[in-house]
């Protein structure tokens, strides 16, 4: 009888032990993975949005950086962490394109992520060293073509944002240059600054800065319209190629099995920190701005995860 009773017992106790600790959930610090090299545009929106989540809940929010494989070497351990809400990821488009580009993973971000919601749609730029030469996207144009492989193009790895930018320029030119993988855009714009490669398509969160500075050149946006902070950069669909559009969506997943207690509590964080004038001037200064408060949700980003899923897995597979 004592048994029976014991053994009645241990699911109430277990149960009884996890509302507790999502009730007092955060009681330690919690990190957020961006997984690519400190310094690009991923690690900038984390840095960002992780200080006022924070502030929000009560506990510190540490980024850690793990470059690798386009993004999927250090997404795979949120996607193998304990679902407790203190190992999170936090990164863009790119994660949209692991299971398309790597088939031999060890998880499948549509169904091993918790979605948490969406931060911002980070506008795209074509930029080159200062004493590349072209000084227009119409004379770049031309360079390449008569160039082709001997131009080459620095992007943070198979399947990220900005090695989809290159593929995609490639296809529009109808012509190959050389793509320059990185183990994240922080080290590709060094050395584009520092002029060892000659091209690099990053968002504006990582380009506004070193652009005003005068410290590379801007050719094109690949957004569907001019963008604010930057009015006299053309886009490149109206610099000649019909129909290029691209943007980097970045936002935040747990772990799949993260209560829902827990993942409400860090999407009501994020929700905070998009209010946050701080984030919001910052975000504006670099050329993007959060998404609306309907969009920064789970269910927003479960919706706009599958529809990219879809449409960049048809993309690699159309490209090879």
């Amino acid at each position: 009888m004592l048994k029976i009773l014991l053994a009645a017992a241990l699911p109430l106790s277990i149960a009884a032990t996890a509302a507790i600790a999502q009730d007092s959930y955060p009681d330690k610090p919690i990190t957020i993975m961006v997984p690519a090299a400190a310094g690009g545009p991923s690690d900038t929106v984390a840095r960002l949005v992780a200080q006022s989540m924070g502030e929000t809940l009560g506990q510190q929010v540490l980024v850690e950086n793990m470059g690798g494989a386009g993004g999927s070497l250090g997404a795979a351990t949120v996607a193998q962490a304990e679902p407790n809400g203190y190992r999170l990821l936090l990164y863009h488009i790119g994660v949209a394109t692991f299971a398309a580009l790597y088939p031999n993973l060890s998880y499948t971000p549509i169904e091993d992520f918790t979605s948490v919601g969406l931060i911002t749609e980070v506008p795209m730029t074509i930029v080159g060293r200062k004493d590349l030469g072209p000084k227009t996207f119409a004379d770049l144009v031309t360079h390449i073509k008569e160039n082709g492989q001997a131009v080459t193009f620095g992007t943070a790895g198979t399947g990220a944002v900005s090695d989809l930018c290159g593929r995609l320029l490639q296809d529009g030119l109808e012509t190959q240059f050389t793509l320059v993988p990185y183990k994240g855009m922080g080290p590709a714009m060094t050395d584009l600054m520092g002029g060892r490669i000659d091209l690099a398509c990053d968002q504006t969160t990582n380009t506004t800065t070193q652009i005003k500075a005068g410290e590379v050149h801007p050719y094109a946006v690949t957004t569907s319209a001019r963008i604010d902070v930057l009015p006299d950069l053309p886009t490149v669909a109206e610099s000649g190629i019909e129909g290029f559009e691209l943007s980097a969506w970045h936002a935040i997943w747990a772990p799949k099995g993260t209560p829902e207690a827990i993942r409400n509590k860090l999407a009501e964080a994020l929700q905070a920190a998009l209010k946050d004038p701080t984030v919001v001037e910052r975000f504006a200064s670099l050329g993007t701005a959060p998404v609306s408060p309907e969009q920064a949700t789970p269910a927003a980003l479960d919706e706009k995860f599958k529809s990219e899923v879809d449409r960049l897995t048809k993309l690699i597979e159309a490209s090879k």
